[in-house]
């Protein structure tokens, strides 16, 4: 079979593997189409300290079950299935709470185990979500992505009275920015970015205002609007950007981190307790792939709205590239199997 590798940062080669077989307890999946994630690239550049080389990459992948393991039920095979890359023990103590996202012995699929940028891969058939036949392949390949804003959300419990303030409009803002709008009815959704194309995006995507802060002050546009948000996600995750979140935050408000800068920021804990700000943060996802396939089932989101590019999986160096540098125009690209 075919596999995109990492061989070591900077090298990534198409390369001929042998068929996986999967173990008890496993199914094997032919792929059809995978998704181009940030944290491809940043394994692929070497900016990821849990990845180790060689690495088949990839954690969004759609295909279909063509071979199980012992113990898996035969009627499984041929299932449209779409992967969910966090393999955890189950017994540890973030598993027995309902956290195997942080689980003590965490795999993610495409970072400690080869993942999806391959013709075939194998995981737990618990990994393996069925998909119904109303999803079409491509909307299907992207609920791995939409299972990141499910597991935000599911933290910070946005309602209708909330005033929504999302930093960053890349595919993770805008994935919060579709389960904000299409999923919990949020009163108001404000968007700030430094690049007016994420932006417009942001807008089709149901933001009601849109700020370029490279070109505006932040805090003062919001202070002109009367808008003090009551709920705050930090989709770029700059170090700046959570001080400067706390102050903008209503008295109760809830912030919460989508992701992570080695970077160190000062916060204040005055600012935090005088307003009894709640902080959260969110890794991966914690079995929420039943919930984001149902979203995807009753429309209630748009996932075909962000994918922007497609390409043979053999052309995966000119898409990564893509996707890396045409902050502008691109925003999900698929590599087809």
């Amino acid at each position: 079979m075919k596999s995109i590798t990492v061989q070591q940062p900077g090298q990534l080669v198409i390369e001929e593997r042998p068929m996986p077989s999967p173990q008890q307890g496993e199914v094997r999946i032919r792929v059809a189409s995978a998704g181009i994630c940030g944290s491809d690239v940043h394994i692929y550049r070497g900016h990821n300290p849990f990845a180790k080389y060689p690495r088949v990459i990839g954690h969004e992948f759609f295909g279909h079950i063509d071979a199980i393991g012992e113990g898996v039920d035969p009627s499984r095979i041929g299932e449209r299935v779409v992967g969910d890359p966090v393999v955890s023990c189950g017994h540890c103590y973030p598993c027995s709470v309902g956290r195997p996202n942080v689980c003590t012995e965490l795999q993610v699929i495409g970072v400690h185990r080869d993942g999806g940028f391959s013709e075939y891969v194998t995981l737990p058939a618990q990994n393996a979500h069925r998909v119904p036949d109303s999803i079409p392949d491509n909307e299907a390949t992207m609920v791995e992505p939409f299972t990141i804003a499910a597991n935000i959300c599911s933290q910070l419990q946005p309602g209708p009275l909330d005033v929504a303030l999302v930093y960053g409009a890349g595919p993770m803002g805008l994935t919060s920015i579709q389960a904000l709008r299409g999923v919990y009815g949020v009163k108001q959704i404000v968007v700030a970015d430094r690049i007016d194309e994420r932006l417009a995006m942001a807008t089709a995507n149901g933001a009601d205002v849109v700020i370029n802060n490279s070109q505006l002050d932040l805090t003062n546009e919001l202070q002109k609007l009367g808008i003090r948000p009551t709920l705050i996600i930090d989709a770029a995750c700059h170090p700046a950007i959570l001080p400067e979140a706390i102050g903008l935050a209503s008295p109760a408000a809830r912030i919460g981190i989508m992701g992570f800068s080695a970077e160190p920021c000062v916060i204040s804990q005055q600012a935090i307790t005088s307003k009894e700000i709640s902080i959260y943060s969110s890794r991966l996802n914690s079995n929420r792939f039943p919930q984001v396939i149902a979203w995807m089932t009753q429309r209630q989101i748009q996932p075909e709205k962000l994918i922007t590019h497609q390409f043979a999986f053999t052309q995966v160096l000119e898409a990564m590239e893509i996707f890396e540098k045409d902050q502008k125009q691109c925003c999900k690209v698929l590599l087809k199997f």
